[in-house]
C-alpha cells in the first residue's frame, strides 16, 4: 500500500467518473451513507442534493462529511475525504454544476436533460471543504 501524491488521487477523482460514498451523521449519531456522483472545483468536491432528503437535514444541523471514492479491481486504490458541508440555493450554480455533473456521469449528450432534471427548484448545490485527505493505492500489492 502506498500513499498517493495530491497529482495522483485528484486524477483517481476526475479521470472516470466514479461513485462517492458520502456519509454523514444522523441526529441520533448513527451514520447515514449514500452514492452521490460529484465533480470538483479547485480542491472543493460539489455535488447537488434535494433539499428534503436525510443527508440534506443531517449537513443542515452538522456540516462534517466522510466522504469514500474507490476503484473494486486490484489492486484496490481509495480516496477517502473528511470535510465540511456547504448547502447553497442558486439557481444559476445550481444550473452549471447539475449539468457539469451529469456530462461527466452521462456523456455530452445527456447532459442537458439530466442537468434540467437536477436543476430544479428544491435541489441544492453541496460544496465540500476538505480538511484532511487520506489516498491509498496499490492496496493489495
Amino acid at each position: 500500500m502506498k500513499n498517493m501524491t495530491p497529482t495522483e488521487y485528484r486524477h483517481f477523482l476526475l479521470d472516470r467518473p466514479r461513485t462517492g460514498k458520502l456519509a454523514t451523521v444522523r441526529s441520533d449519531g448513527r451514520p447515514h451513507v449514500v452514492p452521490v456522483w460529484f465533480d470538483m472545483d479547485g480542491e472543493t468536491i460539489v455535488f447537488t442534493t434535494w433539499h428534503q432528503t436525510v443527508k440534506a437535514a443531517n449537513m443542515r444541523r452538522d456540516p462534517r462529511v466522510c466522504m469514500c471514492v474507490d476503484d473494486d479491481t486490484p489492486p484496490f486504490d481509495f480516496v477517502q475525504i473528511e470535510g465540511t458541508a456547504e448547502l447553497i440555493n442558486d439557481a444559476e450554480a445550481r444550473a452549471h454544476w447539475a449539468r457539469q455533473i451529469a456530462g461527466r456521469y452521462m456523456g455530452s449528450d445527456l447532459a442537458e436533460t439530466y442537468g434540467k432534471r437536477n436543476s430544479v427548484e428544491g435541489e441544492l448545490i453541496v460544496r465540500v471543504t476538505p480538511t484532511h485527505i487520506l489516498a491509498q493505492k496499490a492496496i493489495a500489492d
